[in-house]
């Protein structure tokens, strides 16, 4: 099927895909990442992910909070650090991935 063919597909009223979104519910979000509800409450009281409100009061979860979320509960697992502590190293890890990226950029330039 070509990409033309499919946005006209797509268009069919009364179809009901689902939008693609970059949010996830709180249910998904603890289903995907295995996360105490009281756990993911420590971690919105810290400022460490901050959900959306819908007009519902719901949370709604950035995709990068579900990997953030993972990475995060392996150190706390496998290291038996707290979530404290785990949320600075996931911190400190993506931020040696940008400047890796950016030493990349850098390295193209030059």
């Amino acid at each position: 099927m070509t990409t033309d063919r499919l946005k006209e597909v797509m268009q069919i009223p009364g179809l009901n895909l689902p939008e693609r979104s970059e949010y996830v519910a709180w249910a998904e979000l603890v289903e995907l990442t295995a996360i105490e509800p009281a756990e993911m409450a420590e971690l919105v009281d810290l400022g460490w992910i901050n959900p959306t409100r819908t007009c519902a009061k719901d949370y709604l979860f950035r995709l990068r909070d579900v990997y953030r979320i993972h990475k995060l509960m392996r150190l706390v697992k496998d290291l038996d650090v707290s979530f404290s502590s785990g949320s600075i190293i996931v911190d400190l890890l993506e931020r040696v991935e940008e400047l890796e990226t950016e030493i990349e950029e850098l390295k193209r330039l030059v």
